[in-house]
């Protein structure tokens, strides 16, 4: 049966190469990006793989405004969307605030697809949401003052806070939502164009052993498509294999009080 799946960053990398596959497939696949020129890349190669022309939503998620916007347009033109694919998100080398008075690198991560989600929860009862998490979380503990002191940045200790948050926002929406599979995964090092800095970007393209996208993005296709009964609601994937993350990404008062204080960045009622 064909299923209607959105996926974030989805011009590039894994979230391309996944909804290559899903297309491949016969499902219907919702391109994110927020590059026009990679996102109109993207929708010929989903197409081609497909053969059919894919959806396809401009958004920047530093600003928060374009999720809301996003959000309202998946909900108009879309009666059931069966799975929801948290995807975007990078290392962000320089320090700044958003418009929205938010770390960019967390904002990016973790806050805009908390409030995508949230603002997509009625289309998801029944449905899933797959966060693209990572093993740098364990370089990271988040906090839930989301302005922190720029004087101290770091961008992988901003990048392994907002990993550590994926991990603990599929956690506590399988507590808090039973009837959405929600999970976390670790794509592994994957040979893409991330990074920050030309010296992180050429260990992402050019080192030995990397993981290729087409190979993540089969795991993320396997976690968007698997029977659900056969993965476990909440959990953080290395491969096919649930892993206990670091000691506080799965502390579950920190992954409640991050998302109370989530609910409060975003402007979403507390529930």
């Amino acid at each position: 049966m064909s299923q209607t799946i959105v996926i974030t960053g989805s011009s590039s990398g894994v979230g391309l190469a996944a909804a290559e596959q899903l297309a491949a497939r016969g499902d219907e696949v919702i391109l994110v990006g927020r590059d026009a020129g990679r996102l109109a890349a993207a929708v010929a190669r989903v197409r081609e793989a497909g053969g059919r022309e894919p959806r396809h939503f401009q958004a920047d998620f530093e600003q928060l405004d374009d999720v809301r916007e996003l959000a309202a347009r998946l909900l108009a033109d879309y009666p059931a969307i069966h799975a929801l694919a948290n995807n975007a998100g990078g290392i962000i080398n320089r320090a700044h605030l958003t418009i929205d008075g938010h770390e960019a690198t967390m904002q990016a991560n973790h806050l805009a697809p908390f409030l995508l989600t949230h603002l997509l929860r009625e289309r998801l009862t029944g449905a899933r949401v797959v966060n693209t998490a990572s093993r740098a979380h364990v370089q990271g503990r988040p906090g839930t003052n989301f302005a922190e002191d720029l004087r101290s940045y770091s961008s992988w200790r901003s990048y392994g806070a907002s990993k550590s948050a994926n991990i603990l926002f599929a956690a506590e929406a399988a507590r808090r939502w039973p009837d959405v599979l929600s999970v976390s995964f670790h794509p592994g090092v994957v040979r893409t164009n991330f990074g920050a800095g030309r010296l992180t970007r050429l260990f992402y393209k050019y080192a030995p052993g990397l993981v290729t996208p087409e190979a993540a993005g089969e795991l993320l296709t396997w976690l968007l498509t698997t029977p659900a009964g056969e993965l476990e609601n909440g959990a953080y994937y290395v491969g096919r294999t649930v892993t206990r993350p670091a000691a506080h990404a799965r502390d579950p008062e920190l992954a409640a009080d991050l998302w109370d204080a989530s609910l409060t960045a975003t402007g979403l009622t507390k529930e």
